[in-house]
Formats: C-alpha cells, sequence, structure tokens
C-alpha cells in the first residue's frame, strides 16, 4: 500500500474538482511533517495560489476537507498558513506494517539491468594506508553496496598506483640502506616496510639538498641535482626500459607491499572484484589521441605536443600529449576508461577521488563525452572532502601520516576499554568480547566517517566516534543488540511474534505508528543514497530510526503488555526494526551485535 501515492492522487482529484484544474502527479509532492505539528504528511499549497485564487490558509482548508471525505488514509488535518498537515487513520499503519512484515526482499529494489562500476582505493605501493584511504574505501565500498541495493549489477575496481618516481623512491632507498631487509626479518607488514624506506629517502634527499645550497646552489637547482633524485629518474627510465634487475626489485616490494594491503582491506571489511594496475595501464590512451585529432577535437601545436580546447565548456586548454609522445595522466585515463567500459559494457563509472583532483576529472568527463563515448555521461567522480584529526593534515613522506592500521587497532582498544567501563560483556568468553570490541570499534569509525556528507571536508574525533549515546555508530549498534535481547525474551515466553494475529488490534499509539512510518521510509532512502551517491543519507536514517525506537521502547514496555495480540505486534515491530537496521548497517559496511 503506497500512502503518499494515494493522497497526491487525492490531491489531483481536488484539484480537478474544487478549482477545475489538472495538476499532474510528477508536479505534487508531500514533506514529513515537522515534529512539533500535529500530522504525517504536509502538503504546501504555496506553488498553486495562482490556480486557487484564494488565500494560502483558505485553500489548504479546501483541499483539506475534500481529502478527509474522499480519501481513505486521511483521518483530519490543520492547517499553519500554506502548510496543509495530513493526519492519518492509525489503523492504516496498521496494513503498512503487514506488508513491510511479509517482504521478503528488504532493503532490496528490484534489478534495473543497469551496470555501474566503482573504483576506489587507487593505493600508492611506496606506503601503507592511511586515514585520507580510510575514508575513500568506506566511502567507496558503501556507495557499491548501496548501487547494488538499488538494482545495479556492480563491479569494485581498484586501480593501483604501483609506477612511477615515488615507487622509485622507495627502491632506491632500500637498495642504499635496506641491507637485505624484509617483511619476515623486520617484523613489519611488508606496505610499512616500504613506507618506511619512502621516509628514509625523502630525509636523505632533504640532507643532500642542505649540503648542495651550503656549496652554493640554490634551492630550486639543488632540488633537481640531488644524488638521490637522479638516482630516482634513472631507476624509472630502467623500468621503463625492462632492466632485469630493477624489474625484479620493483617486483619483490610490490609482493610485499601487496601481502600487506590484503591484511589492511582485510581487517576494513571491504573487498574488490577487479585489480587495475598502472604499470598496464600507463602506455593506454596514445591511440585515442590520434583519434582525437582524426576527428578535430583535438589539436597540435608547433612543439608537436597534443591539446584539447574545452573553452566553450567553461574550463581551458589542457595537455592530452606532450611534444616528444610521452603521456601525462589525462592520456592513460582515457585509456583506463575505455579498456573498463570494453571489459564490463559499463552504463555508469565512479571514481572515488578526493576533491582536489575535481579539476582532472571534470577534463577527463567533457573530453570523454566530446569524443562521443557511448558511457561518456554515466562517468561520475565522487569527490570527498580530506580527513583531519585534531593534530592536524598529514604528510606521508615526513612520516607524520595516521596510519590505517594503528588508527583500526587504536579505535579495537578503545571501544575495549569503553565497553569494559560500561559492563557490556556480561557473560561472554574471552574470544566473544574481542569480536565485539572489533565489530563495536570498526563500526564506530566507519559510521563516523561515513554519516558526513561525503564531500565536506571533516574532523576526525575518535573520543567522541565511539560513544554509545548521540550519533554514533556503537548507538545504533547497541539499539540492535537490545532488539535482539527482547526477541531472545520473547521465544523464552513462547510469543509467536513470526506469524503475528492482529484481529485482537482496534488502534495503534502514536509512537507506534511513528516507527512503523520510519520503517516504510527505508526503500526510499536507499534509492535517494543511490541518486546522491551518499552513504551519510543512510547514516541519518538509522541514527532516527534507532532513536524512534527507543523512544517507542520508553513509551510502550513490551513485556507490560497483557493483550497477547498487541504484545506479538510489537515484538514482530521490533524484530522488523532490527532487521532494517542490520540491513542499513551493512550498506555501510558495518556489522552489528547480536548481544552486549
Amino acid at each position: 500500500m503506497n500512502i503518499q501515492e494515494s493522497i497526491i492522487s487525492g490531491i489531483q482529484l481536488a484539484f480537478q474538482n474544487i478549482y477545475n484544474h489538472d495538476v499532474s502527479t510528477e508536479q505534487l509532492s508531500l514533506a514529513p511533517t515537522r515534529k512539533e505539528f500535529e500530522g504525517t504528511y504536509t502538503f504546501v499549497v504555496f506553488p498553486y495560489l495562482k490556480v486557487t485564487q484564494s488565500t494560502p490558509e483558505a485553500t489548504a482548508n479546501q483541499i483539506g476537507e475534500y481529502l478527509k471525505a474522499n480519501v481513505a488514509v486521511v483521518s483530519g488535518f490543520n492547517v499553519v498558513k500554506g502548510f496543509l498537515n495530513l493526519e492519518l487513520n492509525q489503523l492504516i499503519w496498521l496494513e503498512v506494517f503487514k506488508e513491510l512484515y511479509a517482504n521478503k526482499d528488504l532493503g532490496q529494489l528490484p534489478a534495473n539491468g543497469q551496470k555501474v562500476m566503482v573504483e576506489y582505493s587507487s593505493p600508492n605501493t611506496n606506503k601503507p594506508l592511511h586515514l585520507g584511504h580510510l575514508r575513500n574505501n568506506f566511502l567507496g565500498f558503501s556507495v557499491a553496496e548501496i548501487l547494488k541495493a538499488n538494482g545495479y549489477e556492480v563491479t569494485k575496481a581498484n586501480l593501483v598506483n604501483d609506477r612511477g618516481i615515488h615507487i622509485c623512491k622507495s627502491m632506491v632507498a632500500y637498495q642504499h640502506w635496506g641491507n637485505g631487509e624484509t617483511p619476515d626479518s623486520s617484523g613489519l607488514k611488508g606496505d610499512h616496510l616500504a613506507g618506511k624506506y619512502y621516509v628514509i629517502f625523502d630525509k636523505e634527499y632533504k640532507k643532500e639538498i642542505e649540503g648542495l645550497v651550503a656549496s652554493g646552489q640554490s634551492q630550486e637547482e639543488a632540488k633537481k641535482n640531488a644524488p638521490l633524485l637522479l638516482e630516482a629518474q634513472e631507476m624509472l627510465r630502467k623500468w621503463e626500459a625492462n632492466d632485469e634487475e630493477v624489474v625484479t626489485l620493483w617486483k619483490q616490494m610490490n609482493t610485499w607491499v601487496y601481502d600487506g594491503f590484503a591484511k589492511t582491506y582485510e581487517k576494513m571489511g571491504v573487498d574488490f572484484d577487479k585489480f587495475y594496475y598502472e604499470s598496464d595501464t600507463y602506455l593506454l590512451g596514445k591511440d585515442i589521441v590520434e583519434e582525437g585529432l582524426e576527428k578535430g577535437v583535438f589539436f597540435k601545436k608547433e612543439n608537436g605536443s597534443v591539446w584539447v580546447d574545452l573553452t566553450e565548456e567553461g574550463l581551458d586548454e589542457k595537455l592530452v600529449l606532450r611534444g616528444d609522445g610521452t603521456s601525462v595522466y589525462i592520456t592513460q585515463d582515457m585509456g583506463t576508461a575505455d579498456l573498463k567500459y570494453n571489459d564490463f559494457k559499463l552504463d555508469k563509472s565512479v571514481y572515488v577521488v578526493g576533491n582536489e583532483q575535481d579539476y582532472h576529472f571534470d577534463v577527463l568527463f567533457k573530453i570523454m563525452r566530446k569524443l562521443g563515448r557511448p558511457y561518456g555521461d554515466g562517468l561520475y567522480h565522487l569527490s570527498y572532502g580530506m580527513v583531519d584529526l585534531p593534530s592536524g593534515k598529514m604528510k606521508s613522506r615526513e612520516g607524520t601520516v595516521v596510519d590505517a592500521d594503528d588508527l583500526m587497532q587504536e579505535m579495537v582498544d578503545t571501544a575495549a576499554h569503553h565497553t569494559k567501563e560500561l559492563g557490556k560483556i556480561d557473560g561472554f568468553n574471552e574470544q566473544q568480547a574481542e569480536e565485539l570490541y572489533e565489530t563495536l570499534g570498526l563500526g564506530a569509525l566507519k559510521y563516523f566517517l561515513l554519516k558526513v556528507d561525503p564531500k565536506k571536508r571533516m574532523l576526525f574525533n575518535p573520543q567522541e566516534s565511539i560513544e554509545f549515546q548521540g550519533n554514533t555508530g556503537p548507538f545504533i549498534q547497541y539499539s540492535h543488540a537490545r532488539i535482539k535481547s527482547i526477541l531472545r525474551k520473547a521465544e523464552q515466553i513462547g510469543v509467536d511474534y513470526q506469524h503475528p494475529d492482529f484481529s485482537d488490534i482496534s488502534s495503534l499509539e502514536e509512537s507506534e505508528s511513528s516507527l512503523i512510518f520510519l520503517l516504510g521510509e527505508f526503500h526510499k532512502k536507499i534509492k535517494m543514497a543511490g541518486e546522491e551517491y551518499s552513504p551519510a543519507v543512510i547514516a541519518q536514517y538509522l541514527f532516527d530510526l534507532a532513536k524512534e525506537y527507543n523512544r517507542f521502547y520508553a513509551d510502550l514496555p513490551i513485556f507490560h503488555e497483557n493483550n497477547h495480540s498487541i504484545l506479538a505486534f510489537r515484538v514482530a515491530l521490533s524484530a522488523l526494526t532490527a532487521a532494517t537496521i542490520k540491513k542499513g548497517m551493512s550498506l555501510l559496511g558495518i556489522n552489528v551485535p547480536e548481544r552486549m
């Protein structure tokens, strides 16, 4: 039963019968009534006063009277200026609940026949993942899950930056100061080992610059002439020439890094269906440059370099190939876009990349559309803001990053301390307690990073994120565990909430109908989150749902109810709330505990 559709149809008939005017259903919309007013849905009449030729109050009253008389679900109304607040027949919500409870596809919209790729993570193989990568990975994974729930066939992809001067810097430092160290001999994860030598390179490079400046070179000259940098540049040339010794070292160090990344991804709870590697894709795109020249989309300058003119699109001229025939980033990204389409015949391709790359992706997408690519309109940059800690910004090469592994472990440790203090592990053995700490710690971290609109820069506060009250992951997780406890008790005393009998229920309490209303919004929120590529929509919904359930539970202590039919209904309502929380949290990549 779609209550909103029946009300909108009623409003459409009201316009025909009262004002002799046709309004399409697409032009009509309802909003949830604000908490301070009576009602469930609100219809705003201001846009239609030219049609009604009347005051806002009179218009709202006329439409309200029509709906009360002609639409079964509307039991009453009140008018606040031009806002028509509609009060609904409470037993309608019982019918809504029955439909929701019988639905086997909770949190899953029908297949839409479209394919989408979500590309996220995109790590560099010269350092471990850090706090910024956590937001990226959690966003990418969650958006992929939300798009699956919207009926898309989803491929999760990871384009690994495994080549280039930054990789060679770690390799050069390892050659000089590694002394054959390995992850096994050092006790370090492979990605941490590579990151250690990236930091060493930067430190030694700065020493060389200081020495050259002291001998009379300018700062800029010294940066270009430092022997370590020249060595890294030479190593990159050798790598591109497939030098056996360099390639062997590159493969060895990358193998260590991938092993380290795999452990981090497992801890994060994210996964991938397809890996692309820049070492395979960096030469792609030159054929597209030729195609663009033939089509007149690109043009050549006197020095042989190739450019695209995007001034008509509000940008500027952009280099797509250097005069010596070597690629720039946009060249290989064009080639990779084609490669992804050829591999999967995608309708949409979502790039989860920080907002410092906004211009780059604006250029890339405009180029692919000018080239007439069939997937051009489906390209989307999920641009997200950076994450700061109270201590400030991070710099990888200086070794001041907040390491992802360390932060995740810190969150688990904080959850352990907090949970023990609150006494929420009574009756748990050691393994169960450890699993709970991990569930809470990682849930707190993910929820805190996902509840903020992706576009916004944010400050991550570890202590605030782990609280059991307020808009946090643990608050929602605890609400789920509380409901599961209620369900276990109901089963122990023989309440059949799986097949409840509603025949003895003649009315609903306000907190019951409010909770059902919110449960009925779940699929709409999934659709909105998919359209906006925003897990924050789901996070806010789950917080509101957990709050509403706790209000219901406080208003109506379930096991104090003597009417067996009402008792079974309230347990069933609790069960549907728990299932919705669990499904919603899974869309955020967050597990929920069965007990606490």
